[in-house]
């Protein structure tokens, strides 16, 4: 018998597969197993983008404490022997050499830093803290220092005390107003040996970096006042440097090696966080290969429901061939149950997760509140709440994988149905 053939998904095409699709179990259908790949796909691409929203939040926010609250780039100086036996790496002429760092294009300002470890001290209370001596006019251009969303005190008071993380703070009971001492093992010389030196300070700032490790354990001080606590008067450990686009600060490495001099040293926010990044990196690519595992094992589904969606309608297809339907509008048919079933559950998935990431805080709250606040531990992670980040990119990920992989596991069962002799399939009938 001749066959005519038909433009591709013709309209009596669709009409087939959707009757398909919504046939009941008694009528030949698979309604329920149907349902179960509407299921597996929307949950499957629900996680693949809440997964990928997560690690680009987390990732985000970790990188903008680094830039938010750290230098760029660290210039120290070439260590000398000292007449002491020590490596000293003071920086005599900071003030030069952070001018001549600053004509360096692309960097936006270069600070002296004086930088040591010393001892808090509250009453009863202690806290290792790590002191960095910096100018007021420098210490305002950190944002998540000078500008921090839950800060106390005012900043502006900064050259008459000292500021000091959240973490800091919560460790010592100190708040704005309060009067803590600095210890220092590295004091005053007296023929008896070194005496310690401690000093009183009013803490006029209070500030929320967004980072557990720097709220625990940081504090600033004025330049010339850490300059005459730390014996450092006239020198400066390191000069902390900030550039216009720190994602391209490898770049300005020689330039600023030049202009810091012969005996300087670079070190940049990559060198320092680079093998954290890189680990999340190869994290992020392990989690996406183990997602797009559950995508395809979600995926698989439609082929259980199309080969028995196929077996229950062989008498059909043996009488839709014998009618004149050709071999690939049979395949078409099929293909399109599979294709549909795949296309409304990535779009089910697309939508639950994007709501996810719009609304992880609302969730993330229930979460921590039903396992008693431990779902999440600053300090474990670094930062203090659970971030999402909806990429675009992550998205079409998403949709790309899911729906290639739905289109193509649904082409076997469907030249399955299409090769079927249709003598042999009304045989029995």
């Amino acid at each position: 018998m001749a066959q005519n053939s038909t433009a591709p998904f013709a309209p009596f095409e669709w009409m087939i597969a959707w009757r398909y699709l919504r046939a009941r179990r008694a009528e030949g259908g698979v309604s329920v197993m149907t349902w179960i790949s509407l299921i597996g796909i929307t949950l499957a691409v629900f996680a693949l983008i809440a997964t990928l929203s997560v690690r680009s939040g987390f990732r985000a926010e970790f990188v903008d404490t680094i830039l938010g609250a750290n230098a760029h780039v660290t210039i120290y100086q070439l260590g000398e022997v000292a007449q002491n036996g020590q490596i000293d790496r003071s920086i005599s002429n900071y003030a030069e050499m952070a001018a001549a760092v600053s004509k360096v294009p692309g960097v936006t300002r270069a600070a002296p830093l004086v930088r040591q470890q010393v001892m808090a001290n509250k009453g009863q209370s202690n806290a290792g803290v790590e002191v960095f001596g910096i100018a007021a006019e420098d210490l305002k251009t950190i944002p998540r220092i000078a500008h921090s969303e839950h800060a106390r005190g005012d900043i502006d008071r900064f050259d008459e005390g000292i500021a000091i993380g959240v973490g800091v703070a919560r460790t010592l009971g100190v708040d704005v107003g309060d009067t803590i001492k600095l210890i220092s093992p590295n004091g005053v010389k007296t023929a008896f040996g070194t005496s310690p030196r401690v000093n009183a300070y009013e803490v006029v700032y209070i500030f929320e970096a967004g980072r557990y490790d720097i709220d625990r354990t940081r504090a600033y001080l004025p330049l010339a006042e850490a300059q005459s606590f730390f014996n450092r008067e006239g020198l400066a450990d390191e000069l902390e440097v900030m550039v216009d686009d720190p994602e391209a600060v490898d770049k300005l490495a020689i330039p600023l090696l030049e202009a810091a001099g012969d005996r300087a040293q670079v070190w940049t926010w990559r060198d320092a966080s680079g093998s954290f990044l890189n680990a999340l990196d190869i994290e992020d690519r392990v989690m996406f290969v183990i997602l797009s595992v559950l995508v395809l094992i979600a995926a698989m589904n439609i082929v259980s429901g199309l080969i028995m969606l196929v077996k229950n309608k062989g008498r059909d297809i043996g009488i839709l061939r014998t009618m004149g339907l050709t071999e690939g509008s049979v395949l078409r048919v099929f293909f399109i149950c599979g294709a549909f079933t795949g296309i409304i559950g990535t779009a089910m998935g697309v939508i639950l997760g994007c709501l996810f990431a719009l609304y992880v805080d609302q969730i993330f709250a229930a979460v921590n509140y039903l396992s008693g606040g431990t779902a999440w531990d600053p300090s474990i992670r670094g930062i203090y709440f659970l971030l999402t980040k909806l990429q675009m990119g992550d998205v079409l990920s998403a949709v790309g994988l899911s729906l290639g992989l739905s289109f193509i596991v649904t082409i076997f069962p469907a030249r399955r149905a299409a090769r079927m002799n249709p003598v042999e399939a009304l045989r029995y009938e």
